[in-house]
Order: C-alpha cells, then structure tokens, then sequence
C-alpha cells in the first residue's frame, strides 16, 4: 500500500513510526505545513516528504488525519471526494455545524472513513463491552468514568481545544456508547478552577464531573482532572445485578490504598495517554488499513464520532447554563 499522512506533530509521528514498519505498507509519504518538521521525520524512517496538498492528490490507498484540530474538516472531505479512503484524529470537526456538513459530504462519496477512538482497540474495553453483552453483569444499573491527566496541556492548546468536555471526555463519551451499546438522553455537568488561570480566560476549567442518564435509564457518572499528580488515571467502573467489572484496574493505576498492609498495585503508574494506550493505537491503524483495502468496515463512523460529540456539547452547555441538558434539545 502507498499510504499518505498528514501531520508530523506528536501523535502523527507515532503514526509514521508504525505505518513504517507495517508490513502492509510498502511506501510512507508524509505531509506537513511544516515542511522541516516532515522531512526530520520522515528521513530516518525511510518515507518520502511531500506537500500536505502534493499527498492528496497522488491519491494514495490510505491517508492519515493526524493535523490540528482546525484542519480535519477540510482534510477529510478532500480525502474522500478524491476517493482516498481516510482515518482522522477525533474531532471531525470543531463544532456541531461542521460535523454535520463533513458527514453529509463525506457520505455522498461512499468512501470509507474511520474517526480515531483508541479505547475502542483497548483490551480491557473490550473485555466489559462483551460481557456486557454476554450478560455477566447481569442488568446494568451504575457506570463510572475517569479520566484524569497528570499534567495540564500549555495555554495555548487550551485555548483551541473546545474545552475539556469536548477534548477530553469525549473519549469517556464515545467508550460509554461502546461498551453499554446504550445512548445517552441527558447530562449534568459542573466544573471548578483549581489551577492555573489559563483555564478560566478560555472559559474551560480544570476539573470536571458530570451525571449522565441512558435510554434505559442506567445513570452513569465520570470525573476527570488536569492535576492528577498520581499521574495519568483512566477507568471505567460498570456494575450490575451479577457483577461488576472494571476497566484499567492493573498493576500501574494510578491509585494507592489507604489500607493497611496492601501495596497493591505496585507497580509504577501510567506517564500519559500514550505509554497506557499504545498497544490499542497499534491495533486501531492496522483496523484502518484493512478498512482501506476493503477487508473490513470502518469501527468508528462519522456518525459515530458525532454522536459522542452531541454528548460533548451537551456537557458543555450544561456547564455553562448550570443546567441538566437533553440530547433532544440538539439535534
């Protein structure tokens, strides 16, 4: 396969590290606006620099969306309307008014798209998401979500980011669909600023709750943080009539207990998104590129990814409006 990718930031070179050693990949051309940025990356790896525009339109079998957030739109429409079948980096868009606009463009082509939700490629996800099915749990009744960095990313992330519900939980709202195979009918959310005031000059904050209602009625509550300084703690905790399972309970949570005499886990705990995430990156871009060669459907649809974001702007709306927000009221 001659695979294109565009974005040779953080998260785009781990990309290009991986495409360059896939087997199914026999040419890697990477593009960014940045031109030395491309070709530091893509020298050692043996790939090809090109301009980000110069990449599409040699119409590879695959591209990769690994831009910022302000370019996927525009990126994946001109991907698929060239008929390249395109993986991008979650948002799809910035807002609701675009989302939309991309899905119905993208669909008209019929081209294959995969939006990236790594949890999805996680083992532990996977593991509660067919139990839940296989009914081990029996009727579910409690979810609980974290996700809590240990670290805050600089002001100017935060300024463009969209806020923490949509940046961040959005993965929390994407996985909750996943693994209940429920959907969401209204949400509650609050936040506080505990920490550097960057946070409040972008009308976000730093900490986060938030009470979730599914369609059967299941309440779902999630927390996070941008000061986890027990480093970086993702779970999901799902409870039922016959048990309850919970997501990232390893050897490296970022937990302590106060009991006496137990030192478990012992081990050290998770640095970042990507040392606890990265066996299910692997699994997500070798999903795509099966996707592309047409020996799979796409895991993640735009469709997909807009309803997580429709969960996202219902949190952020409540926040600000102090209110409980129905899914309804947005679509």
């Amino acid at each position: 396969m001659r695979v294109g990718l565009l974005g040779a930031g953080r998260i785009g070179a781990w990309h290009a590290r991986f495409l360059s050693g896939h087997p199914a990949v026999g040419e890697l051309v990477i593009g960014d606006a940045d031109a030395r940025r491309a070709e530091a990356l893509a020298g050692p790896l043996g790939a090809r620099a090109a301009d980000p525009a110069a990449v599409l339109a040699a119409r590879p079998d695959a591209v990769l969306i690994a831009t910022p957030t302000s370019t996927h739109a525009d990126l994946l429409v001109r991907a698929c309307e060239a008929g390249v079948p395109a993986f991008c980096e979650k948002p799809v868009a910035p807002d609701l008014r675009t989302t939309l606009e991309v899905r119905d463009r993208v669909a008209k082509t019929g081209v294959p798209v995969h939006i990236g939700f790594q949890r999805r490629f996680d083992a532990g996800y996977a593991a509660a998401r067919q139990a839940v099915l296989d009914g081990r749990l029996g009727d579910l009744h409690r979810v609980h979500l974290v996700t809590a960095d240990p670290a805050p990313p600089p002001a100017e992330y935060v300024r463009t980011s969209g806020g923490i519900f949509r940046d961040c939980h959005i993965h929390d709202f994407d996985i909750l669909r996943w693994v209940t195979g429920r959907e969401v009918e209204s949400v509650t959310a609050v936040g506080a600023n505990r920490g550097d005031g960057y946070f409040a000059d972008a009308r976000d904050v730093d900490t986060s709750a938030a009470v979730l209602v599914l369609d059967d009625g299941t309440i779902a509550t999630m927390q996070g943080s941008r000061y986890n300084g027990a480093g970086y703690d993702v779970r999901m905790e799902l409870s039922g009539t016959a048990g309850t399972w919970v997501v990232g309970l390893d050897e490296r949570a970022a937990l302590r207990s106060a009991e006496p005499g137990v030192d478990w886990p012992s081990g050290d705990a998770w640095t970042n998104f990507w040392d606890r995430f990265e066996p299910a990156y692997a699994s997500e871009i070798g999903t795509f590129l099966d996707m592309a060669r047409g020996h799979a459907d796409s895991p993640c649809t735009v469709d997909e990814a807009l309803e997580a974001l429709l969960i996202a702007e219902a949190a952020t709306v409540s926040l600000h409006e102090e209110r409980r927000v129905g899914l309804a009221e947005l679509r």
